[in-house]
């Protein structure tokens, strides 16, 4: 099973750069879509049918903003729109798909480039942790995917020195993805397989930061520690450029 994350900072503008297509040749059994920025009547859902994907929107109230996505191959058993938090289910955060044998789960955490969001994003981090650990008691089996918008350690980072005090960066954001890794029991597929430096999935639109490698590593597929045995590879596609990151890839023997 091949599932792919992307943030692709607006779904529209998107499919203007040939997603579709890109889509079409990727071929992943799952992709997870952060920043939608569009409500469900706004995506072309029936050009997804075609090439053979079911899929599912949780869309913000606030136009043009946020929203998340799991599109699939299988039809899922179930579909979970949001988590029963109203401030972050208004925002189109998180969304679960339940297959046979594994959950899927689609998220986007809060940025703070606007310091004064940091208290928000910290307590959407705390209560994701708690609501992961709740919902691993009935589903053990979890695949979570998404824009956490914090890189984990300073390998994740083009400049872990100059950058320490901004946010994405912060020790008290490092310090819960450790807890949440620890306490969810899960594993960063992507450094299960690699522990080299550069690799990222974010670059800014500045200073032409993409052509220079100048990145972060915002973007995860974590997956239950019970699920270990069944990872075969894990990579990022970093030649895939409709946005300012770029997806993460996972293949699981599910």
């Amino acid at each position: 099973m091949k599932l792919i994350t992307y943030n692709v900072n607006g779904i529209r503008a998107a499919f203007t750069k040939d997603f579709l297509g890109w889509l079409s040749t990727a071929d992943p059994d799952i992709i997870c879509i952060q920043e939608s920025k569009a409500g469900n009547d706004q995506i072309d859902i029936e050009s997804l049918e075609k090439l053979g994907y079911h899929s599912y929107w949780h869309s913000a109230i606030r136009k043009g903003y946020s929203g998340v996505g799991i599109a699939s191959k299988t039809k899922p058993l179930h579909v979970e729109y949001g988590c029963g938090i109203e401030s972050y289910d208004n925002e189109g955060r998180i969304i679960r798909a339940d297959f046979d044998g594994y959950s899927v789960i689609s998220v986007y955490v809060p940025s703070a480039s606007n310091i004064e969001r940091l208290g928000f994003k910290m307590q959407f981090c705390h209560d994701f942790l708690e609501y992961i650990k709740n919902l691993k008691k009935t589903i053990p089996h979890l695949i979570i995917s998404g824009d956490f918008n914090i890189c984990h350690q300073a390998i994740d980072i083009h400049d872990p020195v100059r950058l320490k005090n901004v946010s994405g960066f912060l020790p008290m954001e490092r310090e819960w993805m450790t807890n949440f890794i620890e306490e969810c029991e899960l594993i960063d597929s992507f450094r299960f397989f690699n522990n080299e430096p550069d690799h990222y999935t974010w670059w800014s639109y500045r200073q032409n930061s993409r052509a220079k490698n100048k990145g972060w590593r915002l973007d995860y597929n974590f997956t239950s520690y019970s699920l270990k045995d069944k990872l075969s590879r894990a990579v990022i596609l970093k030649e895939a450029a409709h946005s300012d990151h770029c997806p993460a890839l996972v293949e699981l023997n599910v």
